[in-house]
């Protein structure tokens, strides 16, 4: 009875040992543990741009990309960059927690805007202030472009967010 428990620990600890992932160097020092494949996200709303994925997930990283001032019917927000500014990140919001991160995890931000003048800026951080923190926000950049794929649009937000951790506290 012995040798059987004996030979059947082994057998589980091979078995989990070959789910487990693999920690520490590679092969010749490569990458240690590794990661799952990217994951695609796309929360089913039109608000995006079509051809173009929401977001990509690898790791603990989040990659989002072109999120703009379309409403959930797929109709431009409003004809102001305000308007379109505060629909474009809460876009932005709701593509980051299908993710599982949060505004707060936003480490780099960069914000597109047709014809950019010297006051858009101010307009852009107003709209940002209800997602971002105030302490500690972001890095990224406000760039000025000719047009974006659709007539009307006048922002386009592009954003890489590390989550912390795979599980969140509790409020």
């Amino acid at each position: 009875m012995t040798g059987r428990r004996w030979v059947l620990g082994l057998g589980l600890l091979a078995v989990v040992g070959c789910a487990a992932p693999r920690m520490g160097p590679g092969p010749q020092g490569g990458p240690g543990p590794q990661a799952e494949g990217p994951r695609f996200i796309n929360p089913g709303t039109p608000s995006g741009v079509e051809g173009f994925t929401h977001a990509v997930k690898v790791g603990f990283t989040t990659y989002v990309g072109g999120e703009v001032g379309l409403d959930s019917a797929g109709r431009i927000a409003g004809p102001d960059l305000a308007t379109q500014a505060r629909q474009a990140f809460a876009n932005l919001t709701w593509t980051l927690r299908i993710a599982g991160a949060e505004p707060e995890d936003v480490v780099r931000l960069n914000v597109y805007v047709v014809n950019l003048k010297p006051g858009d800026a101010a307009v852009i951080r107003q709209a940002g202030a209800a997602y971002f923190p105030q302490r500690n926000p972001p890095t990224g950049m406000i760039i000025g472009v000719q047009s974006l794929p659709l007539d009307g649009l006048l922002i386009a937000v592009d954003a890489q967010a590390q989550q912390r951790s795979l599980f969140r506290p509790r409020n």
